[in-house]
């Protein structure tokens, strides 16, 4: 069989970038982040604990550290960090609590986790525009932090929202 080498170097490589957010449960908001043109694919996990090869059920006590994370592989030529930052601000509140009695699940903890310096630069400007903004009366307490080891959670848990609601817009 005859392959045509010279025919691969015309497809053109997508050079991708990954972006990880937490922002509440993942379900939620893997669903939004897949809407996005731009965005190649998602992944839900757990990023940002002591605990190696979480389960779910272990995140969801609060007690190994880990946060519900969206992992997103992106095409930064059609879509960019900043806009995907942008839409992270919408699609939660990262404000803290109101008073001491109100409790934050530590899973469900609003953080960004950067894979690289350019993206801990944009993220902490993002973070700023948003305090001086005024758009949220109490503080921001989202982190930045860098990407640790990401545990991805059981297939059942991937693209949940769109298997729950037979694929229907979801809305913000």
């Amino acid at each position: 069989m005859n392959y045509d080498f010279a025919a691969k170097e015309k497809i053109p490589q997508i050079e991708y970038e990954i972006a990880t957010f937490a922002a509440g449960s993942f379900w939620r908001v893997e669903a939004i982040f897949r809407q996005v043109r731009g965005v190649l694919a998602t992944t839900v996990g757990f990023m940002g604990g002591m605990t190696e090869y979480p389960t779910y059920q272990q995140v969801s006590t609060g007690e190994t550290g880990h946060a519900e994370v969206v992992q997103i592989i992106f095409d930064p030529q059609v879509v960019s960090y900043e806009k995907l930052l942008e839409l992270f601000w919408e699609v939660h509140n990262p404000t803290k609590p109101a008073d001491e009695g109100e409790k934050i699940q530590s899973q469900y903890r609003s953080v960004i986790f950067y894979h690289n310096e350019n993206q801990h630069i944009i993220a902490v400007n993002s973070k700023r525009d948003q305090e001086s903004s005024g758009r949220f009366k109490r503080d921001i307490i989202t982190e930045i932090l860098p990407a640790t080891r990401f545990y991805k959670a059981k297939e059942y848990h991937q693209q949940y929202y769109e298997k729950m609601n037979s694929g229907g817009k979801l809305i913000r």
